[in-house]
């Protein structure tokens, strides 16, 4: 900090009077978003400290929707045997696409008892506003409702106060079939479209609720609502680099003090309709009528690009004293975070510069070094370039180990599901701690020089007592977590 003065933030939003030790100006503290370096000591006007020891956030519980199915322990099962969830396509129209393949979550129905066990209010406060919610968003509320299950929280058993939510999503893009009618009433009897009719005569006939299915803030609202839970609440629609800037935001949350308890997930997919071609027009798909489960081949020379997919997924952080008093399951503890966005314009992005500076930020953050990260969780995406340009920035931080970096890119399973991947890939690496062995990626036969990383096909190489989840999208947001086994 130079002289003068200036203005801090803390978690609070309360200004207080303060300033740094030794440093002759006072400054106005309204936010702290980071912890301080090593070293800085904030004092308040009477010379009091008024650094905070962080507190310790753990990980208690895990509920997804996936193409490998809805529980952790069918995710799990299908990861060290090796099976894909990529299959026929079923949500768009044979011949309408240059694939004919995806990673459809097909045991979700989106009907009631897909969303685990729950209260008698509960069922009915979501079986009513089912409606109201897009595939994505109904996928995201259910993990997040598994999710607490699977961490023992029982409704009325948290301080609502204390307890917040933090998701991430895409941008839920609306069905055509919502404005079938209204667009019908706008048509002429040559069949052509007028555009000057869509207020008068189209627009009545568009559902009254139909905006809040497609709003992105919604899993949090609803998860809010269907819980009770009253504390701090945010919505991230960061696409692929969602789900690791929600738990990053909860874990600060937790630390500082502002929350004990943090319900995280995120929901995407890439198998809307919109979804479909919007991606077959702008990004590098796997095209191919060939055997589905050969499909996603990320790492691999002879990767085509990604696969579509959809899934969604979900973890609760707690502060570790009230994890260890009510006798919780411990996932594993949440060591830093870290994001980054790097382009060089709008049209051309630097993920390769965005992963570099998120893995060198975990490894400060958290204090580790290289060595000491047992495995990585890559994004993994499969495409020609993006897997060199995260290859490369992996290579730079860890290529200096005496042993390679184990990389798993669960994608290889199930294809790119949006912003749900990235949560669904984190609870993948948890269970490896869990059970103590990495799972092996698949369709990985051909190394690439372009890719100098290790990645693991050995199903008994072990996952370490640490690892990095990364993301990255393709207009350079990279985001990324680091875990720790969690050992009293």
């Amino acid at each position: 900090m130079g002289r003068g003065t200036g203005t801090m933030w803390t978690g609070y939003g309360q200004p207080v009077s303060a300033r740094i030790a030794g440093h002759p100006s006072e400054w106005s503290v309204v936010v702290l978003t980071r912890p301080l370096e090593p070293g800085v000591k904030l004092v308040d006007g009477a010379g009091k400290s008024m650094n905070r020891t962080p507190r310790r956030v753990v990980i208690t519980g895990i509920g997804i929707v996936s193409p490998l199915g809805n529980t952790k322990e069918a995710l799990w099962n299908a990861l060290v045997d090796g099976r894909s969830g990529v299959g026929p396509m079923t949500v768009v129209p044979h011949g309408c696409l240059p694939m004919d393949y995806a990673a459809e979550a097909r045991e979700f129905r989106g009907v009631i008892d897909d969303f685990g066990p729950l209260s008698k209010d509960q069922k009915k406060a979501i079986r009513k506003n089912l409606k109201v919610m897009c595939r994505e968003c109904q996928m995201g509320v259910a993990a997040a409702q598994w999710a607490l299950t699977d961490a023992g929280l029982q409704p009325g058993s948290l301080d609502p106060e204390r307890t917040g939510v933090s998701f991430g999503s895409d941008l839920m893009l609306t069905a055509p079939e919502d404005f079938t009618e209204g667009i019908l009433e706008c048509l002429d009897e040559h069949g052509e479209f007028h555009f000057s009719r869509w207020a008068p005569q189209g627009m009545p006939h568009l559902a009254p609720l139909w905006l809040l299915k497609y709003l992105p803030n919604m899993p949090a609202s609803h998860v809010a609502i269907f819980n009770q839970f009253w504390g701090p609440n945010n919505s991230v629609t960061q696409r692929e680099a969602s789900p690791g800037i929600a738990v990053g935001e909860a874990f600060h949350i937790i630390a500082e003090g502002r929350a004990d308890v943090m319900l995280c997930g995120a929901t995407g997919t890439r198998l809307g309709t919109m979804w479909v071609i919007r991606a077959v027009r702008q990004e590098e798909v796997a095209a191919g009528h060939g055997d589905p489960a050969a499909a996603s081949r990320p790492f691999d020379r002879r990767r085509r690009g990604m696969v579509l997919g959809e899934g969604a997924g979900a973890v609760v952080l707690e502060e570790l004293g009230a994890a260890q008093r009510r006798g919780a399951t411990i996932y594993g503890e949440l060591i830093a975070e870290a994001s980054s966005c790097v382009a060089e314009s709008p049209l051309r992005p630097r993920r390769d510069l965005a992963v570099r500076n998120t893995l060198a930020r975990l490894l400060a953050q958290s204090g580790l070094k290289p060595e000491e990260v047992g495995h990585l969780n890559a994004h993994g995406l499969a495409t020609r370039s993006g897997d060199r340009e995260e290859a490369w920035a992996i290579d730079h931080v860890f290529g200096q180990r005496n042993q390679p970096l184990p990389v798993v890119a669960v994608k290889s399973s199930f294809g790119n599901l949006g912003a749900g991947s990235g949560m669904v890939e984190l609870a993948a690496s948890l269970l490896s701690l869990t059970h103590r062995r990495l799972f092996p990626v698949l369709n990985y036969e051909t190394p690439d020089p372009e890719c100098p990383v290790q990645v693991a096909t050995d199903p008994s190489m072990e996952p370490g007592n640490s690892f990095i989840k990364l993301n990255v999208t393709p207009q350079g947001q990279a985001s990324g977590l680091l875990v720790r086994l969690y050992e009293g």
